[in-house]
């Protein structure tokens, strides 16, 4: 009997245990009880009744990120091309997930093959080549709009890779290469069209700086020269004013002679004789002159008068030595 009680309580707390579940960070566990669904369990521990309840589905609800196979496509212009897609997603309703959808990854593949056919069907093979991000903007809010009803978000869808048949993808390269070899001939009549220009340029601004080296040169000699016929003209100025004024200091100083000496003749009271003599001195140096004709004054016309003067004043002065 207390064999049985210990079973009994043994068995108890295996029981018990069992029914204590510790749900994981970033996990929800989905919980059917008697085959219906009870609760979806978040983050932490949780009790569940053994037998009754049952964890049917661990649901992560971390970013997920799965990548498909290429899937065949047609553009517009009839070309057959394989596109592989590349789809994030999230959980956000454990309950949906696991109840809404039997296969929600396949369905999402399914989906995104189909909206992608969709997509590529009205655009030609450059707009598609070319347009990575308008289909990827498509594709992402359809199958967001899709998946709501199943508890997932889709966050964004991207395409992997694009591959056009072999034969487009030869003419793509023939092509590239003939616009690559069309841009370098471009970029190398511009090099030499800008480096004739700089030739060009350079040759203009040489000339003109030759002609500006001349005409500073010019102006230059010209200024020199009119510097030196101002300071010529200076000088002769100062010349021409040296020699006035020295005669006139030759005219003052004559001047002033003749000054004194009408000053000293008035002072000595010369008497008549000597002042004959003296306009006779001067007559006979202005007959020694050039001048053809000689005008007399009437003083001095009468020369027995003037022989008698010069007599009588020879024997004054006789008399007085």
């Amino acid at each position: 009997m207390p064999y049985l009680a210990i079973g009994l309580i043994i068995i108890l707390i295996i029981f018990i245990i069992s029914g204590i579940k510790i749900v994981p960070q970033a996990q929800v566990y989905v919980v059917e009880r008697l085959g219906a669904f009870r609760d979806a369990l978040p983050t932490g521990p949780h009790y569940v009744v053994p037998l009754l309840d049952k964890v049917v589905k661990r649901v992560s609800i971390k970013e997920q990120v799965v990548d498909f196979k290429p899937q065949p496509v047609i553009t517009k212009d009839n070309v057959t091309m394989q596109i592989d897609t590349v789809v994030f997603f999230t959980v956000t309703d454990a309950k949906l997930f696991t109840y809404g959808i039997e296969r929600p990854i396949s369905a999402i593949e399914n989906l995104s093959a189909t909206t992608l056919r969709n997509i590529i069907g009205e655009l030609e093979l450059d707009a598609t080549l070319t347009s990575r991000d308008v289909i990827n903007s498509k594709i992402t809010s359809i199958l967001d709009q899709a998946t709501d009803k199943w508890g997932i978000k889709v966050n964004r869808v991207e395409l992997k890779n694009i591959l056009p048949p072999r034969e487009i993808q030869d003419a793509m390269e023939k092509q590239m290469k003939a616009e690559r070899e069309r841009r370098e001939k471009i970029l190398q009549a511009e090099g030499e069209k800008k480096s004739q220009i700089l030739v060009a340029e350079g040759e203009k601004e040489s000339k003109i700086l030759r002609a500006q080296a001349d005409k500073e040169a010019e102006i230059l000699k010209a200024q020199a020269e009119q510097q030196a016929l101002i300071l010529k003209a200076d000088a002769i100025r100062q010349q021409k004013i040296l020699v006035a004024e020295g005669e006139a200091e030759s005219i003052r100083n004559v001047q002033a002679a003749l000054a004194d000496s009408i000053v000293k003749l008035n002072e000595a009271d010369p008497s008549q004789n000597v002042i004959a003599i003296k306009s006779l001195e001067a007559f006979a140096k202005a007959a020694d002159g050039k001048a053809t004709k000689i005008i007399i004054p009437s003083e001095i016309q009468g020369l027995a008068g003037l022989a008698t003067s010069i007599k009588e004043i020879a024997s004054s002065d006789t008399q007085v030595q």
